[in-house]
C-alpha cells in the first residue's frame, strides 16, 4: 500500500508549478512557433517568386538554378508546401510559339513571322500580351486558328512540385517540439494530480 506521506509529497511536487504557469508557457511557446512556421512558408514564396522571374527572363541556366534553390529549401522546411507546384508559364508558351514557328509555313507563307513582324515592335520582352497578340494575328489567317489548335504541347514537363516534410530539424521544429513537451507536461500534471487526490480521499480517511 502506498505510503501517505509519500502521496503527500508527491502531490505537493505536483502543485509546485500551477498550471496556468505553464498555460502562459505553452501560449508563448505557440506564438514562437507559428512565428517561425510563417518564416519557412515566406521563405518559400520568395523563392517560388525567383523563379517565376527567371522564367520571364528565358535564361534556362538561371531557372534550374533557381527551381534547386526551391527544391533544396522546401525539402528541408516544414511548412513549405506548394500546393499546386510552379508552372514554367513563359517557357511553356516559348516552347509552344517555336512549335507553331516550325508548322507556320503554308500558302499564306511563314505566318508565325508575320505575326511576330507586327507584334514584337509592340512588347520588349514575353508576355501573356504578347502571346495574346501573336494568337490574334495568326486568327487573321486562314489556317491560323487550325494550326493554333492543332499544335499541342504537353505541359507536365514544365510543371515543378516539392514535397515539405511533416517536421523539421530547425527552429520551426524544435519550437514545435516544445509546445507538445509543455502540453503533455499539463495533461501529464493535471492526470497525476487527479490520481494522488482519488487515492488520499479513498484510502486514507483521515486527509
Amino acid at each position: 500500500m502506498v505510503d501517505k506521506k509519500q502521496v503527500r509529497q508527491n502531490l505537493g511536487r505536483l502543485q509546485r508549478v500551477k498550471t496556468w504557469q505553464l498555460i502562459i508557457l505553452l501560449i508563448l511557446a505557440s506564438f514562437v512557433s507559428a512565428t517561425f512556421l510563417r518564416l519557412n512558408n515566406i521563405g518559400m514564396v520568395d523563392r517560388r517568386e525567383a523563379v517565376y522571374t527567371a522564367d520571364n527572363a528565358g535564361d534556362d541556366k538561371i531557372i534550374q538554378s533557381r527551381l534547386y534553390d526551391l527544391q533544396r529549401y522546401v525539402s528541408a522546411h516544414m511548412n513549405t508546401d506548394m500546393d499546386k507546384g510552379v508552372f514554367l508559364v513563359a517557357t511553356y508558351n516559348r516552347e509552344k510559339q517555336k512549335l507553331i514557328a516550325d508548322a507556320s509555313t503554308g500558302p499564306s507563307g511563314n505566318i508565325y513571322k508575320k505575326a511576330q513582324d507586327v507584334c514584337a515592335p509592340r512588347f520588349t520582352s514575353w508576355s501573356p500580351a504578347y502571346v495574346q497578340c501573336t494568337v490574334n494575328e495568326l486568327a487573321k489567317y486562314p489556317a491560323g486558328n487550325d494550326l493554333n489548335k492543332s499544335v499541342y504541347l504537353s505541359p507536365g514537363p514544365y510543371l515543378y512540385n516539392y514535397a515539405s516534410p511533416l517536421w523539421s530539424p530547425d527552429f520551426a521544429g524544435w519550437s514545435l517540439v516544445i509546445c507538445v513537451v509543455i502540453l503533455i507536461m499539463i495533461i501529464t500534471r493535471f492526470i497525476g494530480v487527479l490520481i494522488l487526490k482519488i487515492l488520499l480521499r479513498q484510502h486514507y480517511k483521515s486527509i
